[in-house]
């Protein structure tokens, strides 16, 4: 019995020393974020939001080939209705609409070169590299020319908005081994949880991936009445009409003494 136990010991030996020789070769990333909270207050106007870290290769010996770094931001995902305005008569009204059931609130990806310089396009699709690679899904069926209309028209309207950010040179490598990117942050950026997370690419492969979350909340007054508003939504409602109320009255006062 001892025999046999030797040898199954030493064959899960064997088998286990390539996988474990395959895992030490590879590169490890350590990334950090500038702020792991953003608060937004009254005077919030935007802030910039710096990716950073460091790429352990091992032996701390560099490779001969250059690898490339792709930062990413995103967050709160949340379903959306698209609407499709169309002229009636001199008259907009709306014509098709699209329910997406996972579309990020906001979406940012910064990388050291173009992405499709980095990864062919099923890779940027497995792992959601780029505007035009995120998936959003529809509920129940819709053609695909009219599911790529809606897309192109969300993604053209969150971009202007600053919402949506892509920037093919944002990534700074130093060395080989130091990388950092600043994200844009807008000052209508929804709240909750963000994911920020670093992509090691080499020869078309994504070597290694790791993330940090970002919390993105109101901070103040503006928290108070967030939180009123949701705990106590009954009172709330009272409050705000009473005081709706409040404000006309003192308005119509002032203008009949004058």
């Amino acid at each position: 019995m001892k025999h046999i136990a030797a040898l199954i010991l030493g064959l899960a030996a064997l088998l286990l020393t390539p996988a474990g020789a395959a895992q030490a070769a590879d590169p490890r990333l350590v990334p950090d974020v500038s702020s792991r909270a953003i608060d937004i207050q009254y005077s919030f106007t935007g802030e910039e939001l710096l990716l950073f870290g460091a790429i352990l290769y091992p032996g701390q010996r560099l490779p001969d080939d250059r690898a490339d770094i792709v930062v990413v931001l995103k967050g709160p995902v949340r379903p959306v209705i698209l609407r499709e305005k169309r002229r009636v008569a001199g008259i907009w009204v709306n014509a098709n609409s699209l329910r997406l059931r996972t579309s990020p609130g906001f979406y940012a990806i910064g990388s050291s070169r173009p992405i499709d310089k980095l990864v062919d396009e099923r890779t940027a699709a497995i792992f959601e590299l780029g505007l035009n690679n995120l998936s959003m899904s529809p509920t129940g069926f819709s053609e695909a020319k009219k599911l790529q209309r809606f897309e192109a028209g969300l993604i053209d309207l969150y971009t202007r908005l600053g919402l949506f950010y892509e920037n093919p040179a944002a990534v700074e490598i130093s060395e080989g081994v130091l990388y950092r990117a600043r994200i844009p942050v807008p000052a209508r950026v929804p709240v909750g949880t963000y994911r920020a997370e670093t992509y090691l690419i080499s020869r078309g492969r994504v070597l290694a991936v790791a993330s940090r979350d970002v919390q993105i909340r109101k901070a103040g007054f503006e928290r108070f009445v967030a939180l009123a508003a949701e705990q106590h939504g009954f009172l709330y409602g009272l409050s705000a009409v009473a005081l709706s109320l409040l404000l006309g009255v003192g308005a119509s006062a002032i203008f009949r003494r004058r």
